[in-house]
């Protein structure tokens, strides 16, 4: 990894949900279409940055022709990419887009002098719901410990923290007090980046920043007893990892009115 003497600059994009058909649509939004258009928009306003980080359901339909279209859709943003598994996506084909020069399946990385990235795997097959095995948490643990020198961001799909929604919440990363027993043991965590929820939060917990970002498709409706969808535009995050553990972020959208989906949905 290349090191940075000032700070890192990273961007996030999360819940693609794509298809292997060109016409594969979400809640009636056309996933593929409202992924390039975020990519495209990233481009125009010539964000900077220097990893991209995929936080889960990639794929919609399982398929390996989805996970290409991933691939090729994020080509033009020309940076390495750092991917892990949402609760729909189908992990032996994220696998057949590999070895590829830009999208990397990582445990672990370090980023600059100062910095390093523990992306974990909460994915349960078959279940909306998420939770961090023996061998997850140990993970984590281990990392935190080798590296105590270094301030730490941690990578999962699934939120660790309740949001508000109801119908959300249920499909949260279950145990989540295990995995925060291991973060409170350790003074180096910083960060917390997750996907799954289609929304923003960014809140303080515990002294550590926890982030949830938009999809790049359809929005889910914040503090939602019920399924709700939302009417902001799909978005992504970019986040800054200052020298001394600060982070800086901020969440970007498509312009207002763009990708709406089908409203009088109950669910998906």
């Amino acid at each position: 990894m290349q090191s940075s003497s000032d700070s890192i600059k990273l961007l996030q994009i999360t819940d693609t949900h794509l298809f292997a058909a060109d016409e594969g649509s979400l809640l009636s939004v056309r996933t593929a279409d409202s992924f390039y258009a975020v990519v495209q928009e990233i481009l125009k306003r010539q964000v900077q940055f220097e990893y991209i980080l995929a936080t889960g359901d990639i794929s919609q339909d399982h398929s390996a022709e989805s996970y290409q279209r991933f691939a090729d859709g994020i080509a033009p943003l020309e940076k390495d990419c750092f991917w892990l598994p949402g609760n729909h996506d189908y992990k032996p084909n994220m696998g057949s887009v590999l070895p590829s020069s830009q999208i990397q399946t990582v445990e672990h990385l370090y980023l600059g002098d100062h910095w390093q990235v523990i992306l974990l795997d909460s994915q349960v097959v078959g279940v909306p719901h998420g939770r961090l095995s023996d061998q997850q948490l140990s993970l984590l643990e281990e990392k935190l410990a080798e590296n105590a020198n270094r301030h730490t961001l941690v990578l999962l799909h699934h939120h660790p923290l309740l949001v508000g929604s109801a119908w959300l919440d249920q499909h949260t990363l279950k145990d989540a007090d295990a995995f925060w027993q291991v973060v409170d043991r350790f003074d180096n965590v910083k960060g917390i980046v997750c996907g799954h929820v289609h929304q923003d939060m960014n809140v303080v917990h515990h002294g550590i920043r926890v982030m949830a970002t938009p999809s790049t498709c359809v929005q889910f409706k914040p503090n939602s007893d019920d399924f709700g969808l939302d009417t902001l535009s799909p978005g992504w995050r970019e986040i800054e990892l200052h020298q001394n553990g600060d982070i800086t972020t901020q969440v970007n959208r498509l312009g207002e009115g763009q990708f709406q989906p089908d409203f009088t949905s109950n669910g998906y």
